[in-house]
This record gives structure tokens, sequence and C-alpha cells, in this order.
């Protein structure tokens, strides 16, 4: 089959980096769309794919979203139009599940979190829908995902392109240029999603996260926004000398592995610490997905509610790693996208 692909985030970029070789090895061909937004397209020229950009983030109004969405999807559909692709697989781009709508052509839409508002529009519009086996049937049901499109996988996402994952021997190297040296405690944090439709709330406790960890001694915190907007605003409020805000994507994967704690304020980040065996922690105040309340439950998420559980968390080395070495859930993944077309 000829897939078509779309980034339309960074987090999108190392899954499907490790399905494009799986679908490649079967012998189909891809070819990608990305959307100018955060660091996808920069991190998609590093994973060596040479993406077609089409439209960008449509800002923090809810109008501006849809006409965003509009816009995209009808640029999208006018680039795929001759192309003859027979596939067309995102995880949740909803543009690129219109445009594909459409075209009548064929897709598959991914997705681990079972409260974003688009899901309405995503589940309904695609012709398969695949999520992870914690996802509640009843969240399907209600988002117009009937049972004849739905396939489940075990695991999570992040087990697809981390389960045999190895970090880059040079990353050190990068680590010293920002200024992290061997003995100090590494901390990475992400900010909140602040822009995202399913974010639409303040998160005071991510910034005195920020204020707590940054005076703690022996620490370095390599902190990751999300836009170069949030970036500039958090590092002028967050400016302390062993607070570092890199200006260029890091290899995020290496950089979990890296880490000896990691606390975000979204989902991918803590989910691909649980899956490297590192230790990770959320400061996510908005509704909760059926994933991580798993990791929680394993031991692998630690949830931080409130001041009592910031003051309590534990910031030193790391023990050795407990990966969980999923690595059945790339072919499993694989498999759902592409049989019985």
């Amino acid at each position: 089959m000829r897939i078509w692909i779309d980034f339309g985030n960074s987090p999108h970029v190392p899954f499907f980096r490790a399905l494009v070789t799986e679908f490649e090895r079967r012998g189909h061909s891809v070819e990608t769309t990305a959307r100018a937004f955060a660091q996808t397209v920069e991190l998609a020229h590093a994973a060596g794919f040479t993406p077609e950009v089409i439209g960008t983030h449509g800002g923090h109004k809810l109008s501006g979203k849809a006409r965003m969405l509009v816009n995209r999807a009808w640029n999208l559909a006018h680039w795929a139009r001759g192309r003859r692709f027979d596939l067309a697989v995102s995880h949740n781009s909803h543009e690129h599940i219109l445009a594909a709508w459409a075209s009548r052509l064929r897709s598959v839409t991914l997705m681990d979190y079972e409260h974003h508002p688009a899901n309405h529009f995503s589940f309904r519009l695609a012709s398969r829908v695949i999520v992870p086996r914690a996802f509640p049937d009843e969240v399907l049901r209600r988002c117009g995902a009937s049972p004849r499109k739905v396939r489940k996988y075990d695991g999570i996402k992040e087990d697809v392109y981390l389960a045999d994952f190895m970090p880059d021997p040079r990353f050190a190297e990068t680590l010293a240029a920002l200024g992290v040296q061997p003995s100090d405690i590494l901390v990475v944090a992400r900010t909140p999603a602040d822009f995202a439709l399913y974010h639409r709330f303040e998160n005071q406790l991510f910034e005195e996260l920020l204020d707590h960890l940054s005076a703690r001694p022996g620490v370095k915190l390599i902190a990751l926004a999300r836009t170069h907007e949030q970036r500039e605003q958090m590092a002028a409020r967050h400016a302390a000398a062993n607070v570092i805000w890199p200006r260029e994507a890091l290899d995020g994967s290496s950089l979990v592995a890296a880490a000896d704690l990691v606390v975000s304020a979204g989902g991918t980040m803590n989910r691909e610490a649980a899956a490297l065996g590192v230790p990770a922690a959320t400061t996510f105040a908005g509704r909760w997905a059926a994933v991580d309340e798993e990791l929680v439950r394993e031991g692998r998420l630690l949830r931080i509610s409130s001041r009592e559980d910031l003051a309590g968390l534990r910031v030193e080395k790391k023990p050795d790693p407990r990966a969980r070495r999923a690595l059945n859930v790339r072919t499993e993944v694989a498999d759902l996208i592409l049989d019985q077309w």
C-alpha cells in the first residue's frame, strides 16, 4: 500500500518512525506531511523524514482552532490529490482525518487520551480507531466509534518506539554542552500544553514545582517548553542558574533515559519515562487518562496534586532503571493498522 502519515505534534515523530520501519519492512511505501508546530518539523527532519509542511497551530481561541482545522484539512486534501494513497494514518490528527474523509480515503486514527473533546469528531470520521486496551469502551461508544471499527492493543503507545531503545552514547556530550555533569541530579520537566483543546485551565502547581526543584542542591533542571512563546514567558519567570531552557530540539528519548526524574504537566514524556523505567511524576490537572491510572497502579508514575505531594517528592540519583521492554507492542500495532484492508 501507499500510506500517508501526518505528524500533527512532536510526539508523533518517534512513534511513527518506529512504525514506518515496520511498514517498509513489509513492502509498503510511506509519504509524510507535518504541521509547523512546536518542534514537530525539526524532529521529523532529524528522524530522516522530509515531510511536506502544511499548516500551523490555530492558537488559544476555539474560533482560531476551527479555522485552522478547515483550512489545513483543505490544503492537505489538495496536496494528497493524485498521489493515489491507499491509507491515511495519524495519531488523532483531526485535519488529516477530515482530509481523508473528504477524499474518500480510508483512514486510521490512534489515540490514548479518552477525554479529548475532538474524539467525538475524529472517531466518527475515521475508518478504524486503534486505542490501548485500558481505553474505556463507554467513551468509544459515546464518541461514535462503533465496535466494528475499534481495535485495541496491549501496553502504551510509548512501548512502540521505546521497548528496544538504546540511548545515544554521544548524548552525554549534548548534556555537557548544556552544563549538565554526570554528578548532577538531572531533572527533566515538560511544561503544560496550555494551548490545547483539552487543557483549558491554569496549572499553577507546575510553576511551583519549577521553583521547588531549582532550589534543591545538586539539581540541574532541563525545562522543555512546547512553543517558542511559552519558552520565553516561562524562562523569564524561572531564571535560576540551574534551570536550562534549551532553544533547540533535543533527542527526547535519550534525554528521558539520562534523567534521574521526569516531571511533566502533560502525558507523553511521563509515559516515556515509565516505559524506560525512569522515575516519573505528573502535575497534570485535567481529567486523567486510563493508561496513566494504570501506570500509577504499577508504581511507574507518581501523581502530584498538592503542595504536600510536592514537598514529599524524592529528588535523587535514580536507581537502576526497570524498563517495561514490551517488545510485542510495535508488531501488534502495525498489524492492527495494516491488516484486513
